[in-house]
């Protein structure tokens, strides 16, 4: 192996290394929990479980609702879980949340640095790469928040501005300039964005929007704007698998509560937002360091804009003092106005634009947006710390010294002020006993049934509960709980029955009816169960308040069969997705035509 190549692995290297760093206080901790941290490894054991019966894309969450289940995963992006439920094979599951905050931590660095290397040599390219990595918002996301799912976006962003801000041929016509090859892995990354993470996709679409109208107008050409329609379009076509039934099924679902709830409301959460109701308290505490990062971040990325500038970091030609400058207007104006834009995002003139751009409004917390600040605030950072080649070696190493000390800082303060202890019943081990157990846990509210309450939903049900009532309350709440609980001695099913055939997405119940009635099944309704008694297809199920599907049944004899199946919506994302592979395919062939990048 040559030096250069290995000179090339030391940057990387240096990315992994301060991932691990990042990723050591979790680990020493022993286990983390945060507010998203039970809805994301329930979901890896249920994506598991689901792969055990052959379903390879699952669209029910049995576990859900104590056993009833919701269709959670036709609504949550599936690429994050299933990652999760996939290491879930090789590693202990206790080990698996700290994996994957270790390789979304690493991704973030890695993409930022490829985004810095197209203007920057590469020791300040890696530097910029440790800056995202070490951001107060990708630390309070991990650590606190233990989102996941959002934490892509620290990968797909800087990687989708790295192929949308490219211009290999100048000098071609405007269908040449933009399918360059660059649009055929920004369709991907497109479509990586809208899999992982909703408010990740819409960040995308308008920041990707949003750029290449400014480099048209900078370079003068359409082409910037012609990649960025190409790679949407089919970068939306390909996850419409996903994308057209989570959309066309919003209202089988209560999906709303995401956006109604006053603390996922917009108005409620500007920056330093605070409320008058206690309620809202542990919110307004979130709030208030999710905007002292805002301003943080935003700042860094301001002052370092301003002192790129001052040394002649953003020059138009030439190099200063052998360094190489962030290239040409097309590029460093882009990534300069994303932190101005997002701080006009947290204040509340800003409402109009939430309330007039589709889907915006369902980023809930205008603070989302900073995690588009994460690589041009790590970008102009390093641009404007990092010595020019004609300093002295003694520089750049206190540079590099000082920028060490000031992440080991960070990752230290992080882990004071996010990181948390799991309470009683809350870790891996304690979520992975309630789910062996069989007694299932709590549901999500926006993915109930409309006009429903799956909080009334009882605990420890029979498969089935025989009644003359379709409508009969199912359990009680103990003193002092909330949950109500099903216990055979209130008397409130006429007989229960035991399921012969009880699989993520399949339900055969065969009993003896005592007499005509209803069947009321362990089974929150949705438009995809197709039901069957006795082998015939019945549509007559009775709505109760806890959105549980009532079967009615006759006396004597009785089968009743739930199977999901594959509704017109699901069947016309799937040939949408196939046409969005064809196309894409097509596109990657013409781009292999393209002529040499003139340098």
């Amino acid at each position: 192996m040559s030096s250069k190549h290995v000179r090339s692995l030391v940057g990387p290297a240096l990315i992994l290394l301060a991932a691990a760093l990042a990723t050591a206080p979790i680990l020493l901790h022993g286990s983390f929990c945060g507010d998203d941290f039970e809805f994301h490894v329930v979901s890896w054991f249920d994506i598991q479980q689901s792969w055990r019966y052959g379903i390879p894309f699952p669209h029910w969450m049995p576990s859900a609702n104590y056993g009833a289940g919701e269709p959670r995963f036709m609504f949550y992006p599936p690429l994050t879980s299933m990652l999760g439920a996939a290491l879930g094979f090789v590693l202990q599951w206790h080990l698996v949340p700290i994996a994957m905050v270790f390789l979304f931590l690493a991704g973030t660095g890695l993409a930022v640095r490829a985004l810095a290397r197209e203007s920057l040599p590469d020791a300040p390219a890696t530097l910029a790469g440790c800056t995202a990595l070490f951001s107060g918002f990708a630390l309070f996301t991990a650590y606190e928040r233990t989102a996941f799912a959002e934490l892509t976006g620290g990968f797909w962003i800087p990687l989708l501005l790295h192929f949308a801000l490219r211009d290999s041929n100048p000098s071609a016509g405007v269908l040449r300039r933009a399918l360059d090859g660059s649009t055929l892995p920004l369709a991907l990354l497109f479509a990586g964005a809208w899999l992982s993470n909703g408010p990740v996709g819409v960040m995308a679409n308008y920041l990707i929007a949003a750029t290449a109208l400014t480099a048209c107008v900078l370079v003068r050409s359409w082409a910037p704007l012609l990649r960025a329609s190409i790679a949407a379009a089919l970068g939306i076509a390909l996850p419409a698998f996903y994308l057209i039934p989570a959309a066309w099924e919003q209202k089988w679902a209560d999906l709303r509560a995401a956006v109604d709830y006053p603390v996922f409301n917009i108005r409620n959460n500007w920056l330093f937002a605070r409320h008058s109701d206690p309620s809202f308290a542990p919110f307004d505490a979130v709030n208030h360091r999710a905007s002292l990062l805002a301003v943080y971040m935003i700042g860094v990325a301001l002052v370092g804009v301003l002192v790129s500038f001052l040394r002649g970091r953003l020059a138009q030609r030439g190099r200063l003092d052998g360094m190489p400058h962030l290239k040409t207007r097309r590029r460093w104006i882009p990534l300069a106005l994303i932190p101005l834009v997002v701080l006009f995002l947290q204040f509340p003139i800003s409402l109009p634009l939430w309330n007039l751009l589709p889907k915006l409004r369902f980023l809930q917390y205008p603070w989302r947006w900073v995690l588009v600040v994460e690589a041009p605030m790590a970008i102009f950072f390093a641009a404007a710390i990092w010595p020019s080649r004609s300093s002295k070696d003694w520089q750049r190493i206190a540079i590099a010294f000082l920028c060490a000390i000031a992440f080991l800082t960070s990752t230290a303060f992080a882990a004071k002020a996010f990181l948390r202890t799991c309470n009683e019943g809350d870790t891996v081990a304690d979520l992975l006993a309630q789910y062996r157990a069989g007694g299932g846990l709590e549901g999500t509210d926006e993915y109930e049934p409309p006009d429903s309450d799956h909080w009334k939903i009882a605990a420890m049900l029979p498969d089935a509960c025989l009644s003359a009532d379709p409508d009969t309350k199912l359990g009680a709440a103990a003193a002092g709980e909330s949950i109500p609980t099903w216990r055979a001695a209130q008397g409130s099913c006429d007989a229960t029955a035991t399921a012969q055939l009880r699989q993520p997405e399949r339900l055969r119940i065969s009993t003896t009816a005592t007499h005509a009635g209803y069947l009321i099944l362990r089974l929150v309704r949705y438009p995809a169960w197709r039901i069957k008694v006795n082998g015939r297809v019945t549509d007559q199920i009775d709505t109760r308040d806890d959105g549980l599907i009532a079967v009615p049944v006759p006396q004597g004899a009785v089968e009743v069969t739930a199977d999901w199946v594959a509704t017109r919506d699901v069947i016309a994302g799937r040939c949408l997705s196939f046409l969005g592979l064809l196309l894409l395919i097509v596109l990657g062939l013409f781009e292999r035509r393209r002529p040499a990048p003139q340098l």
